[in-house]
């Protein structure tokens, strides 16, 4: 597996906003941690069906989300990765969000066991 190619494939399918694509890269019993959320990880989702939930709940928040600006990094030896982006898009009620992030992904037998998601807090005066 090529960690590398396999990150630039998962920001693709994410912009396509296409879950079944974006979960075939993820393992049966894999963990989203979401950057919002009441605990200091932000919002969990456990096994594959949890993870579809949440991400179905990431494009209903930004309809037109997009990740552009994409670096992918990779540590072989840990069998991880990580993106970073700048996310642009707009919420249902027309407010717009811009904010750099990152992903950092950890892997097993070429599937995705963990995806952890940071933000940029963003404040506007």
């Amino acid at each position: 597996m090529d960690i590398r190619t396999t990150l630039i494939a998962l920001c693709d399918a994410f912009n396509a906003h296409d879950v079944d694509r974006i979960l075939s890269y993820f393992a049966d019993d894999c963990v989203l941690e979401m950057p919002r959320g009441s605990d200091p990880w932000g919002s969990r989702f456990e096994g594959k069906q949890a993870v579809r939930k949440g991400l179905a709940a990431r494009f209903e928040g930004l309809p037109d989300v997009h990740y552009g600006n994409a670096e992918h990094f990779v540590d072989a030896a840990a069998n991880a990765g990580m993106s970073k982006w700048l996310l642009t898009g707009t919420t249902p009620n027309g407010e717009r969000k811009e904010v750099r992030g990152c992903d950092f992904y950890t892997f097993r037998d070429g599937k995705v066991i963990r995806k952890d998601s940071y933000w940029k807090m963003v404040e506007r005066g």
